[in-house]
C-alpha cells in the first residue's frame, strides 16, 4: 500500500480518501506515536473543505482508540499545526486536514512530529504498513468536540507579529485568501501591524477553496491590487502554507524571487550561514546564476517541502524553499508558511520599492510546466520503465545540451505527471514541451 505523497496523504474525498481509511490512518499513526506517549496530546487542524470535519472526526476516533488525548484547532493556517506542534510540551503531534492547493473535492491528511517536522519516511512505511491490519468502524465515528485550548493560536499569532522588528503603517496590500485556513489570521495580523488591508474571498468557503483564485490562480488578485491602488498583493493557497505576490503592477512574484529578496537580506545582515540557500529541481537558472553572482550557494532537492526542509537541518541552511511560494525561514519559524512569508515581503518592499528590488535581482530563464494527466497509478509511479517516454527526454536534452533543461516527474498529490522545460529563449523552451508532452500524452496520457 502506497498512500504517501510528496505532502502526505492526499486524493478525492470518498474514493482515494475515505472516512475509514482516515480512521485506520488515526489509529495506525496513535501506534507509532505510542512509544513516547507521555501525558501528551495530539493537535488536530483543518482547511475549510466539506469533507475536513468528517474525516477529523473519523481521524479523531481512530487516535481515541489507541488511547490518545485530542485537541482541536479548527480551522488554521497548516504552519500554525507545525508551530504549536513544536514549541508546546504538552503536544506529541501534529496532523492537518487539507488538500493544499487541490480542488474543493480533494482532501489530505499532513502530519508533523514533535519537533514540526514531516514525518520520516521510516514512520510513513510504518504507517503504511499497519493500516491492513485495522478494522476500520462498523458505524461513522461521531466523537465529542474536544477544543483546543484558546490561547494555542494565539501563541502562533504573536510569533507572526514578533518576527517583525518594524511595522507595516503606509502599506495598501490586498491579501486573496482562498476561500480557506488563510481566512482565520491573515487580514488581522497584517493590520495589527499596521497596514490597510483589502481582502479576497475572505470567508471559509469548502466549496470554492482554490477554485479561480489564491496562489494558483493570480488573476483576481492582479486585477484588484490594480484597481484599488495597492503596494503589493498575496495570494495564499488552501491552507495557508506558500504564498506568491504581485506587485502594484500586475507582475508575478514567484518563490524564486522570494527566496533571492529574503536571501539577499538575510545574506547583507551575516544571517545565512555558508551563503546558502536551499530550492528544488523547480527553481530557475536564472535565480542560481544570480545568486552565485552575490558569493552565495544554492542547493536542490527533489521536489517537496519536507526534501528542503531535511536538507536545511544537513546543511545547517536557515532559509529554504520552493518556486510555487512554500517559504521556510529557520530563524522565524518551523515550517513553510505563506502568512509569515507575506509578512517579511511586505516588509522588504517598506524599506525597498519592489521595481528596485526586481532591478537588482534577475531575469529568469523562459519556463513552462505542464501536467499530462495519467489516472493509472502505477504507470504514473513508474514512467521511467517507459522506453519511447526515456528517448523523448534524451533526445529533447541533446538538442538543448547546455541552454536548457528537462524535468519530468510524478506529482506526489496529483494523478498527473508534471513536464518542465526551461531554455535560454522561449521558442526553444515551447518547442521541447510540447514536443515531451505529446509523447507522453501517447504513451502514458488518457
Amino acid at each position: 500500500m502506497h498512500l504517501f505523497g510528496t505532502d502526505g496523504i492526499r486524493g478525492h474525498f470518498g474514493t482515494v480518501l475515505t472516512p475509514a481509511l482516515a480512521y485506520q490512518v488515526g489509529h495506525a499513526v496513535g501506534e507509532v506515536w505510542s512509544h513516547d506517549r507521555g501525558n501528551q496530546v495530539i493537535l488536530l487542524g483543518e482547511d475549510s473543505r466539506l469533507s475536513s470535519p468528517i474525516l477529523r472526526s473519523a481521524l479523531k476516533a481512530g487516535l481515541q482508540a489507541r488511547g490518545w488525548q485530542v485537541w482541536e484547532l479548527g480551522l488554521c493556517p497548516t504552519p500554525a499545526v507545525a508551530y504549536l506542534t513544536a514549541t508546546q510540551p504538552d503536544i506529541r503531534g501534529g496532523i492537518m486536514i487539507s488538500a493544499s492547493h487541490n480542488p474543493p473535492a480533494d482532501n489530505g491528511i499532513k502530519f508533523f512530529d514533535r519537533d514540526g517536522s514531516k514525518l520520516s519516511s521510516a514512520d510513513q512505511q510504518l504507517i503504511e504498513a499497519l493500516i491492513p491490519t485495522i478494522a476500520p468502524p462498523a458505524h461513522p465515528p461521531h466523537p465529542d468536540p474536544s477544543p483546543a485550548p484558546a490561547h494555542l493560536l494565539q501563541k502562533y499569532e504573536s510569533a507572526l507579529l514578533n518576527s517583525l522588528q518594524t511595522d507595516l503603517s503606509g502599506l495598501h496590500i490586498v491579501l486573496d485568501m482562498a476561500w480557506g485556513s488563510a481566512v482565520r489570521l491573515s487580514a488581522q495580523v497584517f493590520r495589527q501591524l499596521g497596514a490597510r488591508v483589502h481582502c479576497l474571498h475572505d470567508r471559509p468557503d469548502g466549496t470554492a477553496i482554490n477554485v479561480n483564485c489564491g496562489s494558483t490562480h493570480l488573476q483576481p488578485l492582479q486585477s484588484a491590487v490594480q484597481a484599488v491602488g495597492a503596494d503589493m498583493g498575496f495570494a495564499f493557497d488552501g491552507d495557508a502554507d506558500r504564498v506568491l505576490a504581485v506587485t502594484k503592477d500586475g507582475q508575478v512574484i514567484n518563490g524564486d524571487y522570494i527566496l533571492y529578496f529574503w536571501g539577499k537580506e538575510l545574506l547583507e545582515k551575516q544571517m545565512l550561514p555558508h551563503q546558502m540557500i536551499v530550492t528544488t529541481v523547480m527553481a530557475n537558472l536564472g535565480l542560481e546564476k544570480a545568486w552565485q553572482n552575490l558569493g552565495g550557494r544554492l542547493e536542490r532537492t527533489p521536489v517537496g517541502d519536507q526534501y528542503v526542509h531535511s536538507r536545511m537541518l544537513e546543511q545547517g541552511a536557515m532559509l529554504g524553499g520552493e518556486q510555487s511560494g512554500h517559504i521556510l525561514c529557520r530563524h522565524y519559524g518551523i515550517s513553510g508558511d505563506g502568512l509569515m512569508t507575506a509578512l517579511h515581503v511586505a516588509d522588504l518592499i517598506k524599506h525597498i520599492p519592489i521595481d528596485q528590488l526586481l532591478a537588482h535581482s534577475f531575469t529568469p530563464f523562459p519556463q513552462f510546466l505542464h501536467n499530462v494527466k495519467v489516472v493509472d497509478r502505477e504507470l504514473r509511479r513508474n514512467w521511467q520503465k517507459c522506453t519511447p517516454m526515456v528517448n523523448a527526454i534524451q533526445t529533447a536534452e541533446r538538442a538543448m545540451a547546455d541552454r536548457g533543461r528537462v524535468l519530468v516527474r510524478a506529482s506526489g498529490t496529483e494523478p498527473v505527471i508534471r513536464v518542465m522545460v526551461e531554455a535560454e529563449t522561449t521558442a526553444l523552451a515551447r518547442q521541447w514541451l510540447d514536443y515531451l508532452v505529446s509523447e507522453i500524452s501517447l504513451h502514458l496520457g488518457v
